[in-house]
Order: C-alpha cells, then sequence, then structure tokens
C-alpha cells in the first residue's frame, strides 16, 4: 500500500511527537508487562495466581501439564519482570502476583474470570 499525502498537518505531527516523548517512560514499561503477558503460557500463570493468590510450581506444573523447569522458566521471566514474587516457606516457594504491575492486565485477567464464571454458569 502506499501513502501519497496531499498535504501533511505539521502542526499534528509535531504534537504526536511531543505527546508519544511525555508518554515514553510509560509507554515502555506498559510494553514491557503486556510482552510477558502476551505468552499464552505466562498469561495463563497470572490467570491462576490472579485466581487463587499463590501457587507453588509443582501446582502449576500439575495445573498446566508442564515441566516444572519450564514452570520456572517462566516465573523466573515474570520475576524479573516485576510481574510476580516469591516467597519460600520451608522448601517451598509460593508465587504471588505484585499488585503494582498487575494493575495493567487486570481487565484482562478480570474478563478470563468472568468468562469462567459465564462457561461454568456461575
Amino acid at each position: 500500500m502506499k501513502c501519497i499525502r496531499v498535504l501533511a498537518d505539521v502542526n499534528q505531527i509535531r504534537q504526536c511527537k511531543e505527546d508519544l516523548f511525555k508518554v515514553q517512560a510509560h509507554s515502555s514499561s506498559i510494553s514491557k508487562v503486556l510482552g510477558l503477558a502476551g505468552n499464552e503460557v505466562r498469561l495463563k500463570i497470572l490467570f491462576l495466581l490472579y485466581q487463587e493468590g499463590e501457587l507453588c510450581p509443582c501446582d502449576l506444573s500439575d495445573i498446566l501439564n508442564i515441566s516444572v523447569p519450564a514452570i520456572s522458566q517462566h516465573l523466573r521471566k515474570l520475576k524479573d519482570g516485576r510481574m510476580v514474587q516469591d516467597k519460600k516457606v520451608g522448601q517451598t516457594v509460593f508465587y504471588s502476583i505484585l499488585e503494582q504491575n498487575i494493575k495493567l492486565i487486570e481487565p484482562v485477567l478480570d474478563h478470563l474470570a468472568k468468562s469462567l464464571k459465564t462457561v461454568a454458569g456461575k
């Protein structure tokens, strides 16, 4: 597709550039969060943690039918991206969602939770 512009609105272009510059820090962090949640397995992990509060890698492995090492890799990415936190209780590590970043994808998680209730007839 070709773009053939007859007249450029230089004020609009300037304003858009300024607006993007002003939101750069926020757009960068939102992009990182969405990138993490954009993986289906990580989105499922976040949804399960959202629903259950906290789970250990073994629980997630059993629920998702994925090996514990694979779950651990996903949890590491989520932890590095400040989406989840861990808490050691004895020899077990439990993961939960960090509230500060989950707000960005909470509407998606709420949508999944509502669809669960609709499908289950709740």
